[in-house]
């Protein structure tokens, strides 16, 4: 061969040794010499997985998707690079990532140059006077099934009832009401048994954990507990187990609480259809009790645990809470850790409390807070709640558009108009109780336009499920449902999730500035305040507020809507305590004297 022919090989090798190394998903620090050598050995090549080439065409479908424009030679130019990058993408789905496997980045909620929450160390809710018990015993099992938490452990210390006759209780009381409800995945009957008795002889010895002590409750089926299923509310899943419990079970096993059941949830977080049936609301059992925490409000609501766990993305707390006429809280983000929970979109997944009352809220919470050394998002942060503090003193503001009854017009219904007359009821409320509000809205942003961060994180969290196909096993498969949302989100391109995640930063700042003003901010529990805090991490605790009286619109079920979300006459409302980041306790100082007053969560379905 001739030196000519040779350097003219060899700059035609050298012109290639970008465009192979793309197409081959290598990166560019591998040894300059290897790379040639592949160069000189191979011209580029259709995926060796059985994907077909990619072409001028393609790239100009997947243009319209990306909103973008290309020139004719621009995409001929991007052909190699596009190859190697979707090369990259099936090597790193060939290590089959586990659910539990988190992102290297993680999401901190607190704007940058804003200082973060002081550490503190923990100490014990400040509670009110000791709870009445009078009239709550076995023998008036409807009343006890309805009791709360502080209530049950005033029973507990004055030796009227054993902490193993309280689970047998409530494990029969959910095997009554499940029929109608469909909120029980497993029963942890076994080990609910062996939890119970231990409290019994250390409360008989004089080992008190807590107020949690010897206290029955029940898990969102999101989280791991050892030697039971773990199913995820999802067919596909009702035979997985782990090996260890979820953090905030040991948490709970720590300071004595009594798991009995593993409660339904929406499969994978979403809604409350899962693989056993529709969750439903007691109080209307012609309607779901909404999603995802299903089974953990739905249980609390008939009064069957002492207490739940639910989760919160995007509401899944807060709606299941409303619907079903129950209190929920939503900690910060980084409160709660999730280790040992399913993930579904590690920069909004939140752990809370589903109770009876605000008190109880604040006393699971101040026992499963914290950083465990696993989730890198948990922030040491203190919640030191004060319960009898006096909330006149506090600065609270109001949602003034929420808080305003509509005009009957288009897109707005009747029912619209009734709750949102209850609602402006609260206003008065908290005028009687000599708290001072002040007109606020939140920040003029498109919070919306960033939940395809919800997407894509949720997307790549199943991304299995959805490339075997076996994502065709879940019961809802809807456009709505996850199925069709997971495959929508794989579309996104990483620049425009990244985008959204800047265009986040500034969200966060808008919202820390409007809560620098106020300790507390009272607002309807729907609308645009729950997109914006599940996406800048406020915490928010939904508490009963009324039910709709015999003048409600009726509750109409269509073949468009068979499961409408307004529940009709005799079905409970609810209002929503928002603060800034890490300042939970006030909301919770709030919550709870409004609870006092209006006297609206003592108000139980009947089962």
């Amino acid at each position: 061969m001739s030196s000519d022919v040779k350097t003219n090989l060899l700059d035609t090798t050298r012109r290639r040794f970008l465009t192979v190394s793309t197409a081959a998903g290598l990166g560019g620090t591998l040894f300059p010499g290897a790379l040639l050598a592949l160069a000189a050995q191979s011209p580029a090549q259709p995926d060796l997985r059985g994907w077909p080439a990619i072409t001028a065409e393609m790239v100009d479908a997947a243009a319209a998707l990306a909103a973008i424009k290309l020139t004719d030679e621009q995409k001929k130019m991007m052909l190699d690079g596009l190859l190697g990058q979707r090369n990259s993408a099936l090597r790193v789905r060939e290590m089959h990532l586990a659910n539990g496997v988190a992102p290297t980045a993680v999401f901190n909620p607190v704007p940058a140059g804003m200082p973060g929450p002081v550490a503190a160390a923990a100490r014990p809710v400040v509670v009110g006077p000791v709870p009445a018990v009078a009239g709550l015993s076995l023998a008036e099992g409807e009343k006890l099934a309805f009791a709360t938490v502080r209530q049950l452990g005033e029973l507990l210390r004055r030796k009227k009832v054993t902490s193993v006759e309280l689970a047998k209780f409530y494990i029969a009381w959910l095997k009554r009401c499940d029929p109608a409800l469909q909120f029980l995945i497993t029963l942890t009957e076994e080990r609910a048994m062996a939890q119970a008795a231990a409290a019994d002889r250390e409360l008989a010895a004089g080992k008190d954990r807590g107020p949690l002590h010897g206290i029955p409750w029940g898990a969102k089926d999101l989280m791991a507990v050892k030697g039971y299923p773990t199913t995820w509310g999802a067919a596909g899943f009702e035979k997985q187990s782990f090996e260890e419990d979820a953090e905030v079970v040991k948490r709970l096993d720590t300071v004595g609480a009594v798991l009995i059941a593993k409660l339904s949830m929406g499969a994978l977080a979403q809604g409350d259809l899962w693989f056993g049936g529709r969750t439903r609301n007691p109080w209307n059992t012609k309607q779901g009790s909404s999603g995802s925490s299903a089974g953990s409000a739905s249980a609390v609501s008939a009064g069957c645990v002492g207490f739940a766990i639910g989760t919160e993305t995007l509401g899944s707390i807060s709606s299941p809470s409303t619907r079903c006429g129950v209190t929920g809280l939503r900690p910060s983000f980084g409160m709660v850790p999730r280790t040992g929970a399913m993930a579904l979109v590690w920069s909004m997944d939140k752990i809370g409390p589903i109770t009876r009352s605000v008190e109880d809220c604040a006393l699971v919470l101040n026992a499963i807070y914290g950083p465990d050394g696993q989730d890198q998002s948990v922030q040491a942060a203190a919640f030191h709640a004060d319960l009898t503090m006096d909330v006149k003193k506090l600065r609270v503001g109001y949602l003034k558009s929420a808080f305003d009854v509509p005009v009957v017009k288009a897109g707005t219904t009747a029912a619209d108009v009734y709750d949102a007359k209850l609602a402006a009821a609260t206003l008065d409320r908290l005028r009687e109780m000599g708290v001072t509000l002040t007109p606020v809205e939140l920040p003029d942003f498109r919070f919306s336009a960033l939940l395809n961060i919800l997407g894509a994180e949720a997307a790549a969290a199943f991304d299995e499920l959805t490339t075997s196909g076996r994502d065709s096993l879940l019961t809802g498969q809807k456009p709505f449902d996850w199925p069709n949302q997971f495959r929508t989100s794989r579309f996104l391109s990483a620049v425009d999730y990244i985008q959204a995640e800047r265009a986040r930063a500034l969200a966060l700042r808008a919202m820390h500035e409007m809560f620098s003003n106020f300790d507390v901010i009272v607002t309807p529990s729907g609308g645009t305040q729950l997109t914006a805090t599940n996406l800048c991490g406020q915490p928010a605790v939904i508490v009963p507020n009324g039910l709709r009286g015999v003048d409600a619109p009726a509750y109409v079920t269509t073949e468009e809507n068979p499961w409408p979300g307004y529940g009709g006459p005799g079905t409970p409302v609810s209002v929503t305590f928002l603060a800034g980041l890490y300042e939970d306790a006030k909301a919770v100082a709030l919550a709870h004297a409004y609870q006092q007053h209006t006297g609206f969560h003592l108000v139980h379905p009947m089962v």
